[in-house]
């Protein structure tokens, strides 16, 4: 019930959002040579990157399962609107300082207009992925399995968790200064603490009970599901719909009860 003022006060001023959003895409590559393409540019060379490494120098052919490349691609891209989602809700309020202390808007919103601005850029980046695939397809290296339908429930579930997190960090980096820094740390951290350039399967048995506590994990092999089948594990998704659920009633809560005390800071 506590989700449903929040809710209704964004979709009532959904144009309000949609014109945002496009604003902060057209911002975004307004003086860009290639636009968008820097968006896949960007995690398509932290791939090739870590392909190389782990494919060619430590020759370590069990980390992930074959298309190699396709599979780390597809982590890679997903944690690139993840971590961006963070890194920016996290300091959204302070951005928009003269709009959230002037304007009668609901605050959450500017939290919503970030990861559904940069959810539409990994959108963007999935025909670029398709086209990964279709090679692999051709190749006779990968089939398309059916779980490939999982994809949609992927990308909202972890627009959900952004939501959440977002809700949760804005607040508190008003408040609290140093939390920008800590953001970073702990994205750094989840970089490896998530099954994005390695399976869960090679994790060793008392790692892969740990992963479970991270909804990127459960999310990832929702979005590998279609072309990697043997990496989805059930008690993984549930966990990260669980925990997503959590996540953002939490973050709820907290802009709710801090949402005076920003007003103030800002």
């Amino acid at each position: 019930m506590i989700l449903l003022p929040q809710v209704r006060g964004v979709v009532r001023h959904r144009q309000v959002l949609d014109t945002l959003v496009r604003r902060d895409l057209r911002v975004r590559y307004a003086r860009s040579a290639i636009g968008y393409l820097w968006t896949i540019i960007d995690p398509l060379a932290m791939a090739l990157i870590y392909f190389v490494v782990f494919s060619y120098i430590f020759k370590r052919g069990s980390v992930g399962y074959q298309p190699y490349v396709l599979f780390i691609t597809i982590g890679v891209l997903a944690w690139q609107w993840f971590s961006s989602s963070v890194n920016e809700t996290s300091r959204s309020l302070l951005a928009e300082a003269r709009l959230v202390r002037s304007t009668n808007l609901p605050r959450p919103l500017w939290v919503v207009r970030v990861v559904i601005a940069k959810g539409i850029e990994f959108v963007l980046s999935l025909p670029v992925l398709a086209a990964f695939a279709l090679v692999f397809i051709l190749r006779g290296e990968t089939t398309i399995h059916y779980r490939i339908v999982l994809v949609p429930v992927a990308i909202i579930m972890q627009a959900l968790l952004l939501v959440g997190l977002g809700l949760l960090l804005a607040p508190i980096t008003v408040i609290f200064s140093d939390m920008p820094r800590i953001v970073r740390i702990l994205l750094r951290m989840g970089f490896y603490a998530t099954p994005i350039i390695y399976g869960a399967h090679a994790a060793p048995p008392v790692l892969q009970k740990v992963l479970l506590l991270n909804p990127m994990a459960g999310i990832l092999e929702m979005y590998r599901g279609g072309f990697f089948p043997q990496e989805l594990n059930i008690p993984s998704i549930v966990s990260a719909g669980i925990i997503t659920v959590i996540t953002l009633i939490s973050g709820t809560i907290v802009f709710k009860r801090l949402e005076p005390a920003v007003l103030k800071e800002i």
